[in-house]
């Protein structure tokens, strides 16, 4: 759908987007359409501007709109700022976030500690809530589908890319959707609920089960079920079905807390229209927390290293200019995090740079500068799972005083 002209720029690149955004360059591909950075031409403010061709065989872009102002108001749940057809493209301006989960993951060498888990758990059971609160299923969590916020939302956790989302029960009688089998996988095989598997239509346990394997993923650094190698995709499927139904959860979360096994339990044994304890399961995570004495200061992994690089740098820097005094030198040592290139507020790989809704890189993901409250943390720099760096270096504890944040972890048990 990307069709460049001879300038190398898309149709609609000259032309005002909703009367107000001009197009700018590609920054990612949704699984229905490619994703762009726009920019308000009265106020200059930056937004993610999703197309899709209207002759697209399944378009789906339409309805995607129509959920996101169904949950419009929501914590964490991007605003749509325009939605119509330009040229031959459907085209949805929505916020532009910052990088996904999946992209700090990587970032911080395939693995989080304990505390960002938590951290992130109490958040991501908050964002299912509210959609299901709202009528609808996500029927496709993973880590790619969660994007952090810039600037001074930069501790929080978007959920994104609804084109797959469905309503489970009716807005007005509550009456669910009734229960059905023989149903094809929807969503993503590698996170997805073993009922989803086994063919049967979806409802709220399986968004929550799915959210349990991308804890897990994120504190083992993979699943058991990745990997494997299979003629055709249905073969493949079948494989992940068989490998998670096997694995037993007290052998999948081995080496963890138990609170994660009992979270998995919890959701697999959860009747199809159940409505599920959400207060509960977020206060597991929470004693959780308490007990192992973490603070709740939004420093996640990938915030302790934009402390050390900058630490670094900083060193660095200050010692070069006693070598050798360089005025010009000095200017352009822009600290790591400010502006670079039209429209950037961070240095990191444009493959990384989202909007409000699943992107797919476009180049190979490298390691870079993440935004100010978003710098993730290389393997050998990262703590071990479980450890709270702010406990043993006072510089990290009056900078995580400085956020003052009004959390959910008092620091004592509910």
């Amino acid at each position: 759908m990307n069709i460049p002209n001879n300038l190398g720029l898309h149709p609609l690149a000259h032309t005002r987007v909703g009367g107000k955004y001009r197009l700018g360059r590609k920054i990612g591909s949704g699984s229905f359409g490619d994703i762009y950075l726009g920019t308000n031409v009265v106020t200059q403010e930056e937004v993610a501007v999703k197309l899709e061709n209207v002759r697209a065989r399944h378009p789906q872009l339409e309805y995607e709109a129509r959920v996101y102002k169904s949950l419009a108001g929501g914590v964490g749940i991007p605003f749509v700022r325009w939605f119509g057809v330009e040229l031959d493209y459907n085209c949805m301006v929505v916020d532009l976030l910052g990088p996904s989960l999946e992209d700090l993951f990587n970032f911080c060498g395939r693995k989080f500690s304990l505390k960002t888990v938590l951290l992130l758990a109490d958040q991501l059971i908050s964002r299912i809530e509210f959609i299901h609160a709202k009528n609808f299923l996500h029927r496709d969590i993973k880590p790619d589908n969660f994007l952090m916020g810039l600037g001074k939302r930069g501790n929080q956790v978007n959920v994104i890319d609804f084109g797959l989302a469905k309503k489970y029960r009716d807005p007005r009688t509550h009456l669910h959707i009734p229960y059905k089998e023989n149903k094809n996988l929807t969503g993503t095989a590698r996170y997805a609920s073993i009922n989803t598997h086994l063919g049967v239509e979806q409802s709220r346990r399986d968004d929550l089960e799915s959210l349990g394997y991308v804890l897990m993923y994120f504190l083992r650094s993979s699943l058991p079920w990745q990997g494997l190698k299979a003629a055709t995709k249905k073969q493949k499927y079948d494989r992940i079905m068989e490998k998670k139904m096997t694995t037993p959860t007290e052998l999948l979360c081995k080496g963890f807390p138990p609170e994660f096994a009992v979270y998995l339990n919890y959701t697999r044994t959860l009747r199809f229209d159940d409505k599920p304890d959400y207060s509960y399961l977020r206060k597991l995570f929470r004693d959780l927390f308490v007990r192992e004495m973490f603070h709740y200061d939004y420093v996640f992994d990938w915030t302790v290293v934009k402390y050390q690089q900058e630490a670094k740098e900083g060193g660095a820097s200050g010692a070069a200019r006693e070598e050798q005094p360089n005025p010009e030198h000095d200017a352009a040592a822009t600290p790591e995090g400010e502006k670079d290139g039209a429209g950037e507020g961070w240095r990191m790989p444009r493959s990384t740079v989202q909007g409000g809704m699943s992107t797919r890189p476009t180049t190979t993901q490298t390691h870079g500068q993440m935004p100010e409250s978003t710098a993730p943390m290389t393997s050998s720099q990262r703590p071990p799972a479980g450890s709270d760096p702010t406990k043993s270096d006072p510089q990290m504890q009056n900078s995580a005083r400085a956020y003052k944040p009004a959390g959910p972890f008092s620091g004592r048990p509910n």
